[in-house]
């Protein structure tokens, strides 16, 4: 219930009240679309807490922008890791630019007396959501590496629900609590635009690049001519800036071609309808060969016996596989005493799997590098590239009552009696190593 509205109806809450009370003080309050600059009253704590700040969450938001706007690109692009170590870099250095720059802003507004009397509750609150927000992003990026490669799949797609109007929360439901929060954060800064200085944003001053310039002249001649010689420095840094916009633009233009050649290399070349079912059809039953091995190997963490089958399914001359609880191969054979034989099916020189086929000599071979073993000592053949014996493992065989009847320890002595009992009506089981059951 939480989830459903901290990631679905807060968003939409957030959003409407956002639009509402941006038209609302557009249409009452238009001289108040201001970040209201303070810089008269203190300047010197604001060029270093400025300038990293909006340096830093441009770069932020252009990351986030581009992965939402354009996430198969942006996913493509993040599936080679040397690109993906560039952006996890740049934005962990951006993150940590805009936070520097936000501490610097919020002491400069609590430490100045003068910047202090026009500060309002709500400045204090916006200064503590995009700090702890900013914070968020990177402890994120700290504690969850990769975020540019995973959130394609997991919050791209979360926000994509959200603009379709078809919220699917559960794409996010599981993420870290830090995610989740900062998730939450931008919806909460989102719900106090309209209240707030960040309102701003949304004039853009577009009209200052061809207005004419206006100068100040102070009655002080030297304060005049000393604005006049800032109103040269602005208007250059004007020229500066509409010369640097068009490069800028022209730019773009130009790498619009080279941009899309440059996807569509690292996205590869597109697969045919029915050789891409094949692909994905073997990644499914790989994903499903790994769920089913990991399921097996966590039911034999919680148990204690493994159940081989009957007594009487098992042989002298040809071994029943089963998997032991370190996940390996064995074998299970009948001993000349009617007993079970359990031996390790994993060969001892690399690692291949044993045969199950016993010879005259009572040996099973590994066809790897040719080894045999003798199933009842687990003993290599002289001059065999193995050089270890197959270990033998632990084995209880119980009845039809669940009562144990025989068992073989770690130390190999076999305690109990079948006698009396048919083959048909006894279980046999791999115990689990004493040292590890204790």
């Amino acid at each position: 219930m939480i989830d459903a509205f901290l990631l679905v109806g807060l968003p939409y809450l957030a959003l409407a009240v956002c639009v509402i009370g941006v038209i609302w003080r557009w249409k009452t309050q238009a001289f108040s679309w201001s970040s209201l600059s303070s810089q008269f009253l203190e300047a010197r704590q604001l060029r270093w807490g400025s300038t990293p700040w909006h340096l830093g969450i441009l770069v932020v938001l252009l990351g986030h922008g581009l992965a939402f706007a354009f996430p198969r690109v942006w996913e493509s692009l993040m599936s080679h890791p040397t690109l993906l170590v560039i952006a996890e870099t740049v934005g962990l250095g951006a993150g940590a630019m805009a936070l520097a720059g936000l501490v610097v802003l919020a002491f400069r507004r609590l430490a100045s007396g003068r910047v202090q009397a026009v500060t309002s509750t709500m400045d204090l609150v916006v200064l503590a959501l995009l700090f702890f927000q900013v914070l968020l992003g990177v402890l994120t990026a700290l504690l969850y590496r990769w975020g540019a490669s995973w959130s394609t799949t997991t919050v791209v797609p979360y926000f994509w629900s959200l603009v379709l109007l078809q919220p699917d929360s559960s794409l996010v439901a599981d993420l870290p609590p830090v995610v989740k929060a900062h998730l939450v954060g931008a919806w909460l800064i989102l719900l106090a635009v309209p209240f707030s200085r960040l309102v701003h944003v949304l004039a853009l001053p577009l009209s200052y690049l061809w207005r004419a310039p206006q100068i100040v002249i102070w009655s002080s001649p030297r304060r005049a001519a000393k604005m006049v010689r800032e109103q040269r420095v602005q208007e250059s840094r004007r020229e500066f800036l509409k010369g640097a916009a068009g490069v800028a633009v022209a730019g773009s233009l130009l790498s619009l071609g080279v941009l899309e050649k440059l996807a569509r290399f690292f996205q590869g070349p597109k697969l045919a309808g029915e050789m891409e079912t094949v692909l994905l059809t073997k990644r499914l039953h790989r994903i499903r060969m790994t769920a089913e091995e990991q399921a097996l190997q966590l039911e034999r963490q919680k148990s204690t016996r493994i159940l081989i089958g009957r007594l009487s399914e098992l042989s002298s001359s040809k071994g029943k596989y089963f998997i032991d609880f370190n996940m390996a191969p064995a074998l299970a054979f009948l001993d000349a005493n009617g007993l079970p034989l359990l031996i390790s099916a994993k060969c001892t020189h690399l690692g291949c799997t044993v045969g199950s086929e016993v010879n005259a000599q009572g040996q099973i071979l590994c066809p790897c590098h040719i080894s045999y073993f003798t199933i009842t000592t687990g003993e290599p053949n002289v001059g065999a590239p193995a050089k270890t014996p197959l270990p033998h493992l632990e084995w209880v065989v119980v009845d039809a009552s669940g009562k144990d009847l025989a068992h073989r320890g770690s130390s190999g002595a076999i305690q109990g009696s079948l006698q009396g009992v048919p083959p048909e009506a006894c279980s046999v089981y791999v115990a689990r190593p004493t040292e590890e059951a204790s």
